[in-house]
């Protein structure tokens, strides 16, 4: 399955090390989504490379032009990586409603923008599936997008397909920016 994510690319970086494609940055996390730094880190990607470069772009919806500066963290510049993870690799389907209901889990928590939910949630489907790489929801900025917070133990089948530094003629970064009504 091909899988997408942004990241602030550092081209000296090896794939796994800090500001690689692969690199999960445990020591950065603690306030994302599904973060828990203290049992695993995690890569956030999506299915889609709109849905991908929507998230870090959602912070700027509807503020008028989408610009250059955009297209940049911590100094650098972001990347769309395209990413492998095998079709058979096992992942807690949060957008299944038989798995919610066997896991007895309303779709209301595992949407929620409280942090201390969803990530304590997180943590508890990390240890009741040993063999899961990570876990599929759907997207907050787009419910028919679907996402993947992938666990470090992911990190032995992930491939890297390619990495391309994100420009503003992108169809992914023009797609991203219409539905967030960022203007080229």
């Amino acid at each position: 399955m091909r899988l997408w994510r942004v990241l602030p690319l550092d081209r000296r970086a090896a794939p796994a090390g800090p500001g690689g494609p692969l690199w999960f940055p445990r020591e950065l996390q603690g306030h994302g989504r599904h973060d828990n730094p203290d049992l695993y880190g995690c890569l956030y990607v999506s299915e889609d490379a709109a849905a991908a470069v929507a998230e870090p772009l959602s912070a700027f919806r509807g503020t008028g032009r989408l610009t250059a500066s955009m297209l940049t963290r911590l100094g650098r510049p972001l990347a769309l990586a395209e990413l492998e993870v095998p079709d058979a690799a096992p992942a807690v389907d949060l957008d299944d409603p038989d798995l919610l209901a066997a896991e007895r889990l309303r779709p209301s928590r595992v949407a929620t923008r409280a942090r201390a939910i969803t990530q304590r949630l997180a943590a508890e489907l990390h240890d009741a599936h040993p063999d899961a790489v990570g876990l599929r929801w759907w997207s907050t900025v787009e419910a028919s997008w679907l996402n993947w917070t992938l666990f470090d133990r992911a990190g032995p089948v992930l491939a890297v397909v390619r990495v391309e530094e994100m420009r503003l003629d992108d169809p992914a970064v023009r797609d991203a920016a219409a539905l967030l009504g960022l203007t080229p």
